[in-house]
Formats: structure tokens, C-alpha cells, sequence
């Protein structure tokens, strides 16, 4: 609104938010002369990508394209200067600033998605690029991509009876949270519209009602846009799980992003075993059985690579609850000296993965990015001359480099089993998933003794542990110092997010919970004070401070000292006294130095590391 009354004869057109760049020294003169000449060009381009129908001349926000976007599509540098290209973020602010509108970031997460498309029809919201992202009795909170549209305000009020406040967002955004919106609810409500003539289904009344739901399921085409516009907008956060829970009254759908699980959306009770049946149908479950706990996988594109989800059901006290996990190979398959590890370590590792036989052991919990470790070592490895077998439960992501084999307890085909048949593959690289018992460790370590390299992880807290968690499983001491190569333990930390990333010093009290003594480093001359780096949050990181994560290492490598200690079967105190004593640095340690570096939080480091 106050953008029309600053402006009430202006219109959003290429060459106004051009002269409104300019003013805000965003482009130089020049720049806006070419971007004002070239601006058809580029308009026409934009509308053929997006296959939009004939491009009118002098066409505006209405036609699908915003002037926003062809000017970023330019590929202008800020004032004339490349190494800062000009964003649609920073477009959009320059002209929320001169019309006197505030500016929105749009945190998909933090907005009901269920107002837009109660108040608002989608063509109207296509038309006006306008989204209702909050509502009271009396106003309407509006993101808009043009705040000099004249007749959006009327309109705003014909059709919500509400004063409309208006905030500038940038189009891209707008756009996508219309079609995720508007595509998933009316999805969801229409689906709920046709199941709700059935009678409700309860845990003693599910048998009944199978044979309808599958009728839903395989024929009912929301349900089916429900469940893809779920996935996409899982892959566009970035989740690593999402979980479909049964509740008593709906039913939750909560992603985990970066290690944290969001509430995202609610489902009607009655859309719940339709969209865990369509999952289970893409995943190729039994969608009759909801009993039984099952498992499966679902392979999709991503751009132009491949990503996998992997599928789990559970019967919980008010239905079925689903699971998908998500591996994306972008964030799963990296390259060794990308997964964190400091320069020294790496030289380390390289060391491990040099030798032509031994065992390398990776620990940690479930969840520290063990894979992502091991899939780097032996993408390192895996070369034509080389035969890689890994053996998995189950396999997380299918490598054409590598020969993989899930393992099936069902049929008596465990990790000690499938280990005896793939010695007789030829093989010269094992990767053995987990060892569990006293059977596979025994003919792991056979392996490394006869000529193999063989990687396999374990779980326990440290490096230390891992020796004496194989000892506890009965192996020959003397079998275990003359093969074992080294042991990489692993945790992974948040970073912090870089757009509201701000710096500060750890406090007295903070750098002694870190174990950190102030009076001993005064002693010695150097400095009590540590400088580190904290998020403020924003809506990039949805206001944790934290974005993405990376790994922190304690490499434990075998030398002739340890040896001994192993071959006595001491514990994994002395183990450790031992190492450190030999440079090993500790998690905690590492994690503290990825804090002195900016890397991560000081609630991060006390999150995963414990004292050593």
C-alpha cells in the first residue's frame, strides 16, 4: 500500500527498476543502458524456457517473466564489478526500499500452508505474483513481486475483506511457494474430499477398509500430486528424512534438515494411508501388508543426477508411519579431502589407504557420515585395476565403481556369509558395512592377513574403543596389532550459516567447559582469549545460525607402541594415553580447533564431542 501511494501513476516496468538500481548504485549508467536495449532479448528468452506462450511486447509481471529476473539474467556485477553479481534478493530490496515497503524472506517452514489457498484463489495468486503468508481478523499479510500494482489492492480486499499489508519477496520465491502451496493442499483437500465418505479408519476397523484405500491409492490422481510435490519440496530443503506420522487427530509431516527435524505439514486423518500406500506402491511395498514392518527404495531424478530414497514402515499406536530417507550423491559421494578432515589427517588417511593390505576401522554413531568417509576412500581407491566389493546393509547408494552386495538375514546371507563368498571374487578392496559379531571380525581380520584391504566400521565412541570392542569380540590380539592399519573416528558438526554468520570471543566459563584452562594459557604467554563465529539466524538457516554440516576426525594410527599395547589387550584408557602422547588429536580437540577456524558453533562442539 505504501508503495501506491508513493507512486500512484508508476508502473513495474524494466526500465523503472532499472533507473531504481541505478539510483541505488546497484549498475552503473551504462549497464542500465545495455540491460534497457538487450531487455526484449532476454525477455523473450526467459519466456521461451519457460514455455509460456507468445512474449507481448512491453510485457510486465503478469506475462511470467518480472523484470527482477531478466536483469538478473543479464548477469550484471554490482556497480559494474563481476566478483559480486547482482542477486534477484538484492534487486528486490533496492526496490522494496524505494517504494517504502519492507522486505521478506520467505522461510517455507514458518508459514501456514494452508492460508493462501483458503483465501485466496491460485490463478489470482499466478496473476498478481501475491501470496498470503499471515492473516488476522482484520489484515492480511501480503509478499508481493510488484508493489505498484494498482489493482491488486482492491482486489486483495474484494476477495478477503481484510486490510491487505503488503511486503516485497523476491518473484522466484513467491512463485515456487504458489506452486508448492497451492499443489500440495489442494492436493491433499481434494484426496480428503473423496475419502471422506468412507468410514474412518481405526487400528481394528483397517482390515476393512483395505481394499477402498488401495482403490484410492491406485487410482486417484491428488494423492499422487500430493506425494510429488511432497518429494520435491523435501530435495528443495535439503531433508535427509522425512517422516509421515499417524497421529490421534491428523497426521504430522516432519523433515529433518541438517541433523534437526521441522514440522512442516499436517495431513487430514483420512489422506494419511493413501499417501503412505502411494509411497509404498513408488517404493514397491506391499501396500496390503501394514502390519509388518517393511522396507524398500525409490530411485528419482534430481536435475541431472540420480538421487535414492530409501523407504520404512512401522505400525505405531494410531497407524502407519513411514520413513524416507533421503541420499542425494551430490552430498553423499565426495571426494576424501572433502568430508573435513584437516591437512594433517588427510596425510594420515592417505597413509591407511597406501598400504596394500591391512584393516581400517571407521567409528561412530549412527548418523556421523561413516559412509560418506567410506565411500571417499574407496572412490579413491576404486581404479581399473582394482576390484572394490563392498558389502552392505543395505546398500546406501548404488556406485558403478564398486561391486555391491546387500547382505539378507532373512536367508541366512549375513556379513560373515557374504564375506566368505566374496573372498572368493578376487577381490583386492573389501568394504564390510558393519561388524557385529565375533564371526565377521574373525573373518575380516583373516582377510587383511592374506593380502586383502579391508575398511568396515563399528560403534562406539573413539578410535581407542574400536580396539577394544574387536578384542571384546574375541579376536587373536596378535592377529589384530600385525593387521590393523588404522582407526578413524568421526562426529559431524553444523557450520555456521555464512549470511548471518557474526564474530565474537568465547567467554571464561565457555572456554572451561571446552576444557580449555585461561590461567595456564596466560602462563605460558598466549592469549585467554578465543575469537569464534556464531549465526544470528536467518531465514537461509531458518533461523539456527547453523547451515550444513561437515566432519570432525580422531585418527588413531598403528604404529610399533600400540602394537604392543594391543597384543597385551590393555584398555582403551592407556590406548589413548598412549596416542596423544604420540600427537593423536582427540574429537574434542578437533572440533575446538574447527571452532578457533569459524567452522562451527561452541554449542555444536559441546553437542557432539564428550571429553576424552
Amino acid at each position: 500500500m505504501a508503495g501506491a501511494a508513493l507512486h500512484p501513476r508508476a508502473t513495474l516496468t524494466l526500465d523503472y527498476l532499472c533507473a531504481v538500481l541505478e539510483r541505488a548504485s546497484l549498475i552503473t549508467n551504462e549497464q542500465r543502458r545495455e540491460t534497457v536495449a538487450r531487455g526484449d532479448v532476454m525477455h523473450a528468452r526467459l519466456l521461451r524456457q519457460r514455455a509460456t506462450g507468445p512474449r507481448k511486447r512491453g510485457a510486465s509481471v503478469g506475462d511470467g517473466v518480472h523484470p527482477a529476473e531478466v536483469i538478473v539474467a543479464m548477469g550484471l556485477g554490482q556497480g559494474g564489478d563481476e566478483r559480486f553479481p547482482l542477486t534477484e534478493r538484492a534487486v528486490m530490496q533496492a526496490l522494496a526500499q524505494h517504494v517504502g515497503v519492507p522486505f521478506v524472506d520467505l522461510d517455507p517452514l514458518k508459514i501456514d500452508a494452508k492460508l493462501a489457498p483458503k483465501l485466496l484463489s491460485r490463478p489470482f495468486a499466478r496473476r498478481h505474483g501475491a501470496l498470503i503468508i499471515a492473516a488476522d481478523d482484520r489484515t492480511v499479510t501480503v509478499a508481493v513481486s510488484d508493489p505498484l500494482d494498482h489493482s491488486l489492492i482492491d482486489d486483495l480486499q474484494t476477495h478477503v475483506r481484510r486490510e491487505p499489508r503488503l511486503v516485497v519477496s523476491t518473484p522466484t520465491e513467491i512463485q515456487r511457494l504458489i506452486t508448492d502451496f497451492y499443489g500440495f493442499r489442494g492436493a491433499v483437500d481434494a484426496a480428503e474430499q473423496q475419502a471422506s465418505g468412507g468410514v474412518d479408519i481405526g487400528n481394528l476397523e483397517r482390515y476393512v477398509k483395505l481394499n477402498r484405500v488401495e482403490e484410492i491409492e491406485a487410482s486417484d490422481s491428488h494423492v499422487v500430486a500430493a506425494v510429488e510435490y511432497l518429494l520435491h519440496y523435501a530435495l528443495d530443503q535439503r531433508a535427509s528424512d522425512v517422516h509421515i506420522e499417524p497421529r490421534r487427530e491428523h497426521s504430522a509431516v516432519r523433515m529433518r534438515i541438517d541433523g534437526v527435524l521441522h514440522n512442516v505439514h499436517t495431513l487430514p486423518k483420512v489422506v494419511h494411508a493413501a499417501v503412505v500406500s502411494r509411497v509404498k506402491t513408488l517404493a514397491r511395498l506391499d501396500i496390503a501388508e501394514k502390519r509388518r514392518p517393511q522396507d524398500g527404495r525409490i530411485k528419482t531424478a534430481r536435475g541431472d543426477r540420480e538421487v535414492e530414497m530409501r523407504v520404512s514402515t512401522i505400525a505405531v499406536a494410531f497407524g502407519e508411519k513411514l520413513v524416507l530417507r533421503i541420499f542425494d550423491p551430490g552430498a553423499l559421494l565426495r571426494d576424501l579431502p572433502d568430508v573435513g578432515l584437516f591437512e594433517a589427517q588427510l596425510q594420515i588417511a592417505d597413509r591407511f589407504l597406501g598400504r596394500h593390505h591391512g584393516l581400517i576401522l571407521v567409528t561412530g554413531p549412527t548418523g556421523s557420515g561413516k559412509t560418506t568417509t567410506l565411500y571417499g576412500a574407496l572412490r579413491q581407491l576404486a581404479t581399473p585395476e582394482v576390484n572394490v566389493v563392498t558389502i552392505e546393509d543395505p546398500i546406501e547408494i548404488v556406485v558403478e565403481a564398486f561391486n555391491q552386495v546387500s547382505v539378507q538375514p532373512k536367508i541366512g546371507f549375513g556379513f560373515a556369509e557374504a564375506l566368505r563368498h566374496v573372498l572368493r571374487q578376487d577381490p583386492d578392496v573389501i568394504m564390510v558395512g558393519e561388524v557385529r559379531d565375533a564371526e565377521t571380525a574373525a573373518i575380516a581380520l583373516q582377510s587383511a592377513l592374506t593380502g586383502h584391504m579391508v575398511l568396515a566400521t563399528l560403534h562406539t565412541n573413539d578410535a581407542s574403543s574400536a580396539i577394544t570392542r574387536l578384542l571384546e569380540l574375541d579376536v587373536d590380539p596378535f592377529v589384530l596389532a600385525s593387521t590393523l592399519v588404522g582407526v578413524i573416528a568421526q562426529r559431524l558438526v553444523r557450520t555456521v550459516c555464512p549470511t548471518c554468520r557474526v564474530e565474537t570471543f568465547l567467554t571464561a566459563d565457555q572456554m572451561t567447559l571446552l576444557g580449555l584452562d585461561v590461567h595456564e594459557l596466560r602462563a605460558q604467554g598466549q592469549s585467554p582469549e578465543l575469537m569464534v563465529a556464531f549465526g544470528e539466524g536467518c531465514v537461509q538457516c531458518r533461523s539456527t545460525g547453523l547451515l550444513g554440516r561437515t566432519g570432525v576426525f580422531e585418527i588413531l594410527e598403528i604404529d610399533d607402541k600400540i602394537r604392543k599395547l594391543v597384543i597385551g589387550k590393555a584398555s582403551s584408557k592407556e590406548i589413548l594415553k598412549q596416542a596423544r602422547h604420540d600427537g593423536l588429536m582427540t574429537l574434542r580437540e578437533a572440533a575446538i580447533k574447527k571452532l578457533a577456524k569459524g567452522v562451527t558453533s561452541f554449542e555444536e562442539v559441546l553437542r557432539v564431542t564428550t571429553e576424552n
